[in-house]
């Protein structure tokens, strides 16, 4: 397993580098990661042999580390066409890691659930771990108080049926469990550029996005029920009452670096 070492936000990380003919922007509203501590064998053995847990050590002991990332794509378009623009909501369900190949942090797509029809492109298209859904946000931001005052989600899907409630507090984090110091601890879980995952035709597939460094609040848990991760034998549906952590963001821009390609 891989200890979670030092990191730190680099001028290169923070740099938006330019894209290609199909590169995409979209500004994610209602941003949020749940994030659970999980034994390092049970994900590791979900992970390709090039890439280990990327852990930490809490009381209990050493522990990798998975998300569940909803939000809500309010303007999805290529970068160089004001039109046309797609809005849906999103879910991606994702473990940390490390390449042993190169040292680099990065992130593996157990999959995605997509509220809209355009699912077919990247499921069929590029074979990604795509699946559709219904998604029902009630949210509600209060701009003078700089927090949600609600914050639910449901998701219907085949794949990964999910609901979650969550309690901001408005407060930006000062340290998160495990981790040598805070800002370690946001480079690791919010700012990973680049993600692995099994297409669905069995090989190795990668894509990169950029973003800048996001303006998180602390939240509390109030529900959270995602059969997913206990089917994957990761977090039972007790023990997601407990997350790690919980981060939240009302707002902010992403680019996503498209096509995604085969690795092996």
């Amino acid at each position: 397993m891989a200890e979670s070492r030092t990191a730190r936000f680099t001028p290169e990380s923070l740099t938006r580098r330019p894209g290609g003919v199909i590169t995409v922007e979209t500004t994610l509203r209602h941003f949020a990661i749940l994030t659970y501590a999980v034994a390092p064998e049970a994900l590791a053995r979900h992970l390709p042999a090039r890439f280990a847990p990327d852990t930490v050590v809490l009381e209990e002991g050493e522990r990798a580390l998975i998300s569940v990332v909803p939000f809500y794509d309010l303007d999805f378009r290529l970068s160089w066409l004001p039109y046309p623009r797609f809005a849906f909501g999103q879910t991606n369900y994702r473990a940390y890691m490390i390449d042993r190949e190169t040292g680099q942090r990065c992130v593996w797509f157990f999959g995605t659930c997509l509220g809209s029809w355009t699912v077919a492109i990247p499921r069929y298209l590029w074979r990604l771990p795509w699946h559709g859904g219904r998604f029902s946000f009630d949210c509600a931001w209060s701009e003078e108080r700089r927090r949600y005052t609600r914050y639910a989600l449901e998701t219907r899907s085949e794949w990964s049926p999910t609901k979650l409630e969550f309690e901001d507090s408005g407060r930006p984090p000062e340290a998160l469990a495990g981790f040598p110091d805070l800002e370690t601890a946001l480079v690791v879980l919010t700012h990973p550029l680049t993600g692995y995952y099994v297409r669905r035709d069995g090989r190795l597939g990668s894509y990169s996005i950029w973003h800048d460094r996001l303006q998180l609040s602390t939240a509390r848990c109030v529900h959270a029920r995602v059969p997913l991760l206990e089917k994957l034998g990761l977090v039972t549906l007790e023990q997601q009452a407990t997350p790690h952590s919980v981060l939240i963001q009302h707002e902010t821009d992403f680019t996503i670096y498209l096509p995604p390609r085969p690795v092996q």
